[in-house]
């Protein structure tokens, strides 16, 4: 079993960046798929963004695309997340998980591991 630990979280101003990062231990996530997911309070987890197991692949919401960057560290067994012009609707927990596939899909069925998230709050 694998276990993430998400950090980089916390409060910032819109237009502001934070870089999250996922930290997998236990086992090498390095075949896996791995995915960024948020959920505001009231709202259903969405995916954000993904990325597959080589890091040649890399997946965005919509509403994130040219401000969101994912990348993966396989060495590290680390998955980031950049995050530049944040929005106050950016506002929400953010999860690492882990896929049990090697590309990646953002049906959270598809992920059996997750972290237990880091808040982000961007004031208006």
């Amino acid at each position: 079993q694998v276990q993430l630990v998400e950090s980089g979280g916390g409060l910032v101003q819109a237009g502001g960046s934070l870089r999250l990062s996922c930290a997998a231990s236990g086992r090498t996530v390095s075949g896996n798929a791995m995915g960024w997911f948020r959920q505001a309070p009231g709202k259903e987890r969405e995916s954000v963004a993904g990325i597959n197991w080589s890091g040649g692949r890399t997946y965005y919401a919509d509403s994130v695309k040219g401000r969101f960057t994912i990348s993966r560290d396989n060495a590290k067994n680390t998955v980031f997340l950049q995050m530049n012009g944040l929005k106050p609707e950016d506002t929400a927990a953010y999860y690492c998980a882990a896929s049990d596939y090697n590309e990646y899909r953002s049906a959270l069925s598809d992920f059996r591991s997750w972290g237990q998230g880091t808040q982000v709050t961007v004031s208006s």
